[in-house]
């Protein structure tokens, strides 16, 4: 996952926006995406290579998920799947509570 002091200021300020709002950009048009976990290897090549200006991939204990208000939809994480486990998420739903403490902590970077 993307440190906050490797994204651009201008960038990582939007993130962390995001994650206090707890909510998408309103601009962006494409659905976020999902990771089937039935299908999904667990090989966390989609989270080192989500853009970190999004950093919307993390490890969730045995699996690996996308937040969907993180995510601007972008396809990065498709193409490189090596399973194809990644599919649009028209009816995405809100992230849990568990999930955004564990978001918050890459919010704030190193200590």
């Amino acid at each position: 996952m993307p440190r906050v002091k490797d994204i651009p200021s201008t960038a990582a300020s939007k993130r962390t926006e995001r994650i206090a709002r707890q909510s998408r950009d309103e601009n962006w048009k494409k659905p976020p995406r999902r990771i089937e976990t039935s299908e999904c290897i667990t090989c966390d090549t989609c989270l080192r290579s989500c853009p970190p200006e999004f950093g919307a991939i993390f490890d969730d204990g045995l699996n690996v998920v996308i937040v969907p208000e993180l995510c601007s939809g972008c396809p990065v994480c498709v193409m490189v799947c090596p399973v194809d486990c990644i599919y649009v998420d028209e009816e995405w739903a809100a992230t849990e509570a568990r999930m955004w403490d564990h978001v918050g902590l890459t919010a704030r970077g190193p200590a």
